[in-house]
């Protein structure tokens, strides 16, 4: 819950029941899904499938909560 409040509800202001619990399934899924962990040595608990960047490929940024936190993966 710590992470969660810092990392997310400690910066954004919050409207209702409802913009909290969309808030709080955006950061859950962002935080299962792509966040890195140290004690997994930095890859997240359910990680997407492997791919290897290729040569000349570019980078796509997916801005999660509005900008508040961003992804990054190998654009296809």
């Amino acid at each position: 819950m710590g992470t969660a409040r810092r990392e997310c509800t400690d910066r954004l202001l919050i409207v209702s029941e409802r913009h909290l619990t969309s808030v709080l399934g955006s950061y859950v899924e962002h935080f299962n899904s792509h966040r890195p962990h140290r004690v997994l040595g930095q890859r997240p608990p359910d990680p997407p499938a492997p791919t290897a960047p290729a040569v000349g490929t570019t980078v796509r940024r997916t801005n999660i909560l509005g900008g508040l936190i961003n992804e990054y993966r190998n654009a296809a």
